[in-house]
């Protein structure tokens, strides 16, 4: 009889360890996953602050100047497209990470538009609310950098270590995120013209 208990508690804790380690592998990648969740609730608040503020300072235009309708027209119909896409981001793919990213790309050129036709208003300038909001803006677009840096920086370490061998044997249900990526375009100088 003592034959058979060495072999069978050899088995039964080699599979005690191999069900351990398979459980290790999938609290990590749990957190990797809830890492890059965080990241992109990070994201979405510096939108959301931008989206904020454009709000506030489109009425900060509105009352001090007699300004272009069409630019301002355009910044809340940029804005407005921007906060109607969702992303969930358990289950985010590049198409739909690239969707909002055109969202945002649309704010921010229509933004930037406002703020180069500013330019033409001397009392707006001035106006001190105007110059608040404006460097608000500034410090916001910094943040949103921050956020979606950081956010790829997690997608690199969960797309790291879900896709490594031989963690990739436990995790069929982990899938490979999208990085955030710069919208097309963006590699080339914006052109200003007055």
């Amino acid at each position: 009889m003592k034959k058979w208990l060495i072999p069978v508690g050899i088995i039964v804790a080699f599979i005690a360890i191999i069900a351990f380690w398979s459980i290790g592998i999938k609290n990590t990648a749990l957190q990797h996953s809830q890492a890059v969740n965080k990241e992109w609730g990070n994201v979405q608040t510096a939108y959301q602050r931008r989206n904020d503020l454009i709000g506030n300072l489109v009425n900060t235009v509105k009352g001090a100047a007699d300004f272009e309708k069409s630019t301002l027209t355009a910044v809340i119909e940029a804005r407005a497209k921007a906060t109607s896409v969702t992303i969930d981001p358990s289950n985010v793919t590049p198409e739909q990470l690239a969707q909002f990213n055109q969202a945002q790309s649309g704010v921010s050129s229509s933004l930037s538009r406002l703020l180069v036709s500013v330019e033409q208003y001397p009392t707006l300038k001035a106006n001190e609310n105007f110059l608040k909001l404006q460097d608000e803006l500034a410090s916001t677009e910094n943040q949103i950098l921050t956020a979606r840096t950081r956010f790829n920086e997690a997608v690199q370490v969960y797309n790291g270590y879900v896709l490594k061998i031989p963690n990739n044997w436990f995790l069929s249900e982990y899938k490979e995120k999208p990085y955030f990526e710069a919208s097309t375009g963006a590699d080339k100088p914006v052109e200003v013209k007055f």
